[in-house]
């Protein structure tokens, strides 16, 4: 009997430390998938084609559709749009930095955007439709210059009007605005469609 309870609360204790290792390991994982886990801003325009271009790509996480460039706190959408507040429609690109760097996402960005349309993008028009890119320290800054240069250096000094700006604040749009091209999937094709994003992106490119 007695030896039986013993072998009972060794093995009780053996559990423990299966547990503690079990915990401490996911701790570590999860401390090491922090670490690689990086934000970056873009606003190209309409932030529902913008989320479905970078969510498609490997190593992105999340994108998040919100406002971001203006002064007003928690603005709305239709202040965005018919205000005049500094706000661009922006996206917020949660990645892994292992699996895609912010080079790479720049990359991408310039070729679903048209960089020298200076009223807004394709059918979308105004100030907050504007495109910019938003770096948050001086190698992002200069990889993105880098990568105006050679643009316009591709178009034969074409002048790439996308705004340049220090990252300072990002605000989640509206809820019905996130994964609009999911939730919403018939009502989106038809916007994009009509606005011929799609076809302007490779006319551009192409």
């Amino acid at each position: 009997m007695i030896k039986s309870v013993v072998l009972f609360f060794g093995k009780i204790e053996t559990m423990k430390k299966l547990l503690g290792i079990l915990v401490l390991g996911l701790l570590v994982c999860t401390n090491i998938y922090a670490e690689n886990i990086r934000h970056t801003y873009f606003a190209g325009g309409c932030f529902w084609c913008m989320e479905e271009s970078f969510e498609k790509a490997i190593g992105v996480q999340e994108v998040i559709s919100g406002y971001s460039g203006g002064d007003l706190p928690n603005p709305t959408y239709k202040e965005v749009t018919y205000k005049n507040t500094g706000h661009f429609e922006t996206v917020k690109i949660i990645y892994d930095k292992n699996k895609i760097n912010f080079e790479n996402l720049l990359n991408l960005y310039w070729t679903n955007i048209d960089p020298f349309d200076a009223a807004g993008q394709f059918c979308d028009k105004g100030l907050s439709y504007r495109s910019a890119v938003f770096y948050q320290n001086n190698l992002q800054k200069e990889l993105i210059e880098k990568s105006i240069k050679n643009i316009e250096k591709k178009f034969n000094g074409k002048k790439v009007v996308t705004f340049v700006r220090k990252f300072e604040n990002f605000y989640p749009a509206e809820n019905y605005h996130q994964d609009y091209y999911q939730e919403r999937f018939v009502n989106y094709l038809m916007y994009k469609k009509a606005c011929g994003r799609t076809e302007q992106l490779k006319k551009i490119w192409q």
